[in-house]
């Protein structure tokens, strides 16, 4: 009984820290419109812009970072761990809750992953915030060394990269999770957070390879990720790979 309280105490706090609801989601596209195929330009149009404009805003948000530190910097009273404490505060955050900076709904809900079919190999939905958990710590730690190689810019290629980044998985979470899109998410994960992953690992590589091999795990779970998002689409109806025209 003991062991059941200090898994459940588990589940509460990585839920809470990684967002993660239990809120019910939307009826997957499939159950609700099976006999439509038709194309949803509105909605292919409205990932585009959302994920557009978060890219913009973080953009944004690095310029003021550089701004700060450089005002920090010019105190000479100021200690010289003030700027890596801010620098590591703001990827902690951007890590973790890059999502605030959406337009778009970015629940994260654990519902769309336990109600939709499965293959017999697929972690169970706990794993899934523990591993970005950690998965975060990497993004923190590889970026501060890049940070830190760049001569102390946030307004740099390499960490540009890793807001794009970052801003695809974002999209990719409202197709998947909030609006259940199966199919449109199978060619958004591959083109999305899994290449945009690979590119910003080998970029943080090039420039230090510790920081890229720090990064590499979330390489590697994002192709078991790719894989599990291709099953779930395999055994849930194959729905076309596009987002399909809501009707009522």
């Amino acid at each position: 009984m003991s062991r059941y309280n200090e898994t459940t105490k588990l589940e509460q706090l990585v839920n809470k820290v990684m967002g993660v609801k239990n809120g019910t989601t939307k009826p997957s596209i499939h159950e609700k419109f099976a006999s439509n195929r038709n194309i949803d330009i509105g909605a292919i149009l409205t990932y585009k812009l959302g994920t557009i404009l978060q890219i913009c805003l973080i953009i944004l948000v690095l310029f003021g970072m550089g701004k700060l530190v450089s005002f920090i910097d010019s105190y000479t009273y100021t200690p010289r761990w003030a700027n890596v404490f801010i620098a590591g505060f703001f990827f902690t955050l951007l890590s973790i809750r890059s999502r605030i900076f959406s337009p778009l709904d970015n629940t994260r809900y654990r519902t769309t992953y336990e109600e939709i079919i499965r293959p017999k190999w697929a972690p169970p939905p706990l794993v899934f915030p523990i591993v970005w958990m950690i998965i975060a710590v990497l993004r923190v730690i590889s970026s501060l060394i890049i940070w830190k190689q760049m001569n102390q810019e946030f307004l740099v290629l390499p960490l540009i990269l890793f807001v794009v980044h970052l801003a695809f998985g974002d999209t990719w979470n409202t197709i998947f999770t909030v609006e259940r899109r199966l199919g449109a998410a199978v060619p958004v994960v591959i083109l999305g957070p899994w290449l945009s992953a690979l590119i910003v690992t080998v970029i943080y590589w090039k420039i230090s390879p510790t920081a890229g091999i720090i990064l590499a795990p979330s390489c590697v779970w994002l192709t078991v990720a790719a894989i599990l998002v291709f099953r779930i689409w395999q055994l849930n109806g194959r729905e076309p790979l596009y987002p399909l025209k809501l009707t009522s």
